[in-house]
């Protein structure tokens, strides 16, 4: 068995997909997915069926991302969905925190503390898109519909 599904991040990844559906599997790949392009590269997908999972801070309160690997989350659009000013991207100590991952591996699902997830619309135009799974090198694939319900998000248009 590979020694990256043994890791606590990917187990904490696998736990949440088998609960909710038994027939999601986690994908061990020969190259690195660190970034969306590595995945896309890795996979031979289009980069835009790439999940980028973007950990953000509004005021006290942290929420997660999930953008399409070719589009960038939109600040001003957050801003005013959340009808909140102050609204960054959380540092890699804040991200480890609250996801219990390390940037590069951070999953859709799985966190150490309860987030609000809102779901990039522009993920929608492909069948499946693929995860991160807890570990650089881990990932996963599901629809677009079950990745909604699997992380209960909120559907909306956040990119540029």
């Amino acid at each position: 068995m590979n020694e990256i599904l043994n890791k606590e991040p990917v187990k904490r990844v696998e736990k949440s997909l088998k609960k909710f559906d038994n027939a999601l599997k986690l994908i061990v790949l020969k190259k690195t997915a660190r970034t969306a392009v590595d995945a896309a590269n890795a996979l031979e997908c289009e980069l835009g069926a790439i999940i980028k999972s973007l950990v953000f801070k509004a005021e006290e309160e942290f929420f997660v991302c999930l953008v399409s690997g070719d589009k960038r989350c939109s600040l001003n659009k957050l801003k005013k969905i959340l009808n909140k000013k102050d609204v960054s991207m959380a540092n890699a100590i804040q991200v480890k925190e609250n996801t219990g991952f390390s940037i590069g591996g951070v999953a859709p699902t799985g966190y150490l503390k309860k987030l609000n997830i809102i779901v990039d619309i522009s993920l929608s135009r492909f069948d499946y898109v693929y995860g991160a799974a807890g570990h650089p090198d881990c990932i996963f694939k599901i629809t677009y519909p079950k990745l909604v319900k699997l992380t209960n998000g909120l559907e909306k248009e956040i990119t540029e």
